[in-house]
């Protein structure tokens, strides 16, 4: 009998907005969208998908509006392709701008404005949908290339946001590339975003722990079960066993007592029509 593991939690803020969007996978085919009101904490359902959404390929506009992500189905015979990106009203997920793929390599993106995203092409998309209500960006292109999958979306998105990257450990088969930012009262969170084939069961090729760290005190606490981590104003944000969480910053631990903000573990799927 294989081992049963939590939901799979990641999130992205919107930087100018007090949302976010959670991506739930799990099982492995299933994955849905909330929207999260950072303010008032609560939660509200987007759409759920039969398929594969590489959820290190998306971005969130930074009004919170828009979502950008690479999804797979694996159906070659329609008009993706099998795989594709798409551009969605947050937090649903059919799309309004439509790029079939039809293979898995690039894609996704990353926003550039509210209503402007580059597309991670590389070996190209044909355009299937368009939409007057977002535009793609022909200029911009990160500062730095990462590959051409995931993390080529996923680490421009960390330095956009607000990580430094502080050092790649490693070697190809096995690395890892260090994120840190800042708390305050000298404390920082750390991501240690691996790149890992033969990864520890459960885990993708692509996932991250996390670390809390006081330089001054030489103080390092360890939190390998954060999945995903953040801050969030004066908060610290994670996710761990399906659930999520938000403690305040804490001068002498780095964290306070944490709060339990929503448990994702007994979701199942729902076919959800979105309202447009």
């Amino acid at each position: 009998m294989s081992k049963a593991f939590p939901p799979r939690l990641h999130v992205i803020l919107a930087r100018d907005a007090k949302v976010a969007v959670v991506f739930r996978r799990g099982p492995s085919k299933s994955v849905c969208t909330m929207l999260w009101d950072r303010k008032r904490d609560t939660f509200r359902m987007g759409q759920w998908f039969r398929g594969r959404v590489y959820e290190r390929r998306a971005d969130l506009s930074a009004d919170g509006k828009f979502l950008i992500y690479f999804a797979m189905n694996g159906r070659p015979n329609t008009e993706t392709g099998g795989s594709w990106t798409a551009i969605s009203r947050t937090p649903w997920m059919k799309a309004i701008g439509l790029l079939g793929k039809g293979d898995c390599w690039h894609g996704g993106g990353l926003f550039t404005g509210d209503r402007q995203y580059w597309l991670n092409d590389g070996y190209g998309h044909r355009s299937i949908r368009d939409s007057s209500q977002v535009r793609r960006d022909t200029t911009y292109q990160p500062a730095r290339s990462f590959g051409g999958e995931c993390l080529n979306v996923y680490y421009p998105r960390l330095l956009r946001d607000g990580w430094n990257l502080i050092e790649e450990r490693g070697h190809r088969m096995d690395s890892a590339t260090v994120f840190e930012r800042p708390l305050g009262h000298g404390w920082v969170l750390r991501k240690i975003a691996h790149e890992q084939v033969g990864a520890p069961e459960g885990k993708g090729c692509y996932w991250d722990e996390h670390e809390l760290v006081h330089n001054e005190k030489g103080a390092v606490l360890q939190h390998p079960d954060w999945e995903w981590a953040d801050r969030d104003g004066d908060s610290v944000l994670w996710g761990n066993g399906g659930c999520l969480y938000r403690a305040r910053i804490n001068r002498s631990h780095g964290v306070g007592t944490p709060k339990v903000l929503h448990d994702f573990n007994e979701m199942k799927f729902e076919a959800i029509p979105a309202p447009y």
